[in-house]
């Protein structure tokens, strides 16, 4: 009974709302938290991601414990009990670090629109991903959407280029090719860690002692923010950049505390998409951010809209939203489908 609540299209439409407010509020929060004040009062990337990942760290704790678990006797049963199991977590880890490393690069470089949009690249290498290590199989509708999307992609990149000659200097000291290869290796850090954490969410354990229990999504966090914690403490400690002179936490503003909690938050959030659906709902909430961000950007930011961009903005919801669903006109699957995706929205 418990599980057939988090199961049913209603619950799967309230995590997809939410995915959509918390991905437009991070880009839109993170864009102006880049482009409001001098570099040089800027916060610092690393010490962001560590107080970001502390955090989450704390909040899993505390879910773990109010939803009947003591955290100490979880701590005992699925960490120091089960070290082997515990550490495989520090895969998806190290790639989220990477992502949300990047993310910022990527915000300090590109406007909201176009971060937003060749952000759905990810949708193509979560996909791919999945054929590998999840042995899904996908319809030639979802291959076809698959190839729009880049297609869309790079109807938006070539759009902005030509753009952005004409754009003021201010937008010129922006780097484009950095911000473009800092998202796409996001894309794949985002795919590989998505997937990774989605197969051990959804995997039974197969240890001998089958009388442990498998631990909660929320203890499956606190394994997750640990690592996280660790590696981008380590990644502090083992950089002799002149920034980390400075105070811990310099430059962190109001704007920046909103923006810790989105991400902290949308951390959490992302975990339960996973495990009460899939990767897939993920990529069709942040399409569907992109509209949201686009136009929020556009009357907080100014930011100009040509109509190659509006055009390649449409082809790639267009291809994200026939990736998860049914268009209309086209004949519902057979139920025997072996093809994993299925319609997200509720009908």
């Amino acid at each position: 009974m418990q599980a057939s609540k988090f199961e049913g299209n209603s619950f799967r439409l309230m995590l997809l709302t939410l995915m959509v407010l918390q991905n437009s509020a991070t880009v839109l929060v993170g864009r102006y938290t880049r482009s409001s004040v001098p570099k040089e009062e800027m916060f610092i990337v690393g010490n962001f991601v560590l107080t970001t990942e502390f955090t989450k760290l704390i909040l899993s704790a505390m879910l773990e414990q109010y939803t009947g678990n003591s955290i100490i006797e979880s701590i005992k049963v699925h960490v120091f009990a089960r070290p082997l199991d515990f550490l495989k977590i520090s895969i998806p880890a190290i790639l989220y670090l990477v992502q949300n490393t990047l993310l910022y690069v990527a915000l300090s470089n590109l406007s909201a629109p176009l971060f937003q949009v060749t952000y759905q690249g990810k949708l193509l290498t979560t996909a791919l991903v999945s054929v590998v290590l999840l042995n899904r199989r996908y319809n030639m509708k979802q291959w076809i959407c698959l190839t729009t999307l880049g297609f869309g992609v790079a109807a938006v990149v070539l759009g902005e280029t030509k753009a952005k000659d004409d754009a003021p200097q201010e937008l010129n000291d922006q780097n484009m090719i950095v911000g473009l290869i800092a998202v796409s290796i996001s894309c794949l850090s985002s795919a590989l860690a998505g997937v990774y954490f989605e197969k051990v969410l959804k995997k039974v354990s197969n240890d001998d002692d089958s009388t442990i229990p498998p631990p909660s999504l929320w203890m499956r966090n606190v394994q997750l923010a640990f690592f996280s914690v660790v590696v981008a403490y380590l990644k502090r400690l083992g950089s002799d950049d002149e920034d980390n002179l400075l105070p811990f936490f310099h430059g962190f503003n109001n704007a920046v505390w909103i923006l810790v909690a989105c991400q902290a938050g949308g951390g959490l959030l992302v975990a339960a998409v996973i495990k009460y659906a899939d990767n897939v709902l993920k990529g069709l909430a942040t399409g569907v951010a992109v509209v949201v961000s686009t136009i929020c950007s556009m009357i907080l930011f100014d930011t100009p809209l040509t109509l190659q961009f509006t055009a390649g903005a449409a082809v790639i919801l267009t291809s994200v939203y026939g990736f998860s669903n049914d268009f209309p006109c086209l004949k519902k699957p057979s139920p025997d489908s072996e093809t994993e995706m299925k319609p997200m929205l509720p009908r």
